[in-house]
């Protein structure tokens, strides 16, 4: 299992504009790149990233070859009441990973 960071505000009030950055630990192996035997190594990335906000998606990303190891994304939106924030990253070989970040927000 990867590890994520989450990095965002535990209270807000309605209408708040609110920041999220998240950062996964993932080595995002491109699949063209030759190993120590000279084989090219296996295609291994992230491919999507997805933000649901009590079960609506308000922030979702498809992620290709090109992107850094250990991807960071930051990203905003309108707090609106309180629930919960789910991250969820998918990728190659499997990959899944999902994160809950509680958030209240006061009228």
């Amino acid at each position: 299992m990867a590890r994520a960071l989450i990095h965002m505000q535990a209270t807000a009030k309605r209408g708040e504009v609110i920041e999220i950055r998240v950062l996964i630990a993932h080595p995002m192996e491109t699949g063209f790149r030759p190993g120590a035997d000279g084989k090219v190594l296996a295609r291994d990335i992230i491919r999507r990233f997805t933000c649901r906000y009590n079960g609506e998606v308000v922030f979702a990303a498809e992620l290709h070859p090109a992107i850094s190891a250990n991807p960071y994304i930051a990203f905003y939106t309108v707090a609106t009441d309180s629930g919960a924030l789910e991250f969820k990253w998918e990728g190659d070989r499997g990959f899944a990973q999902t994160a809950t970040m509680p958030i209240t927000v006061a009228a």
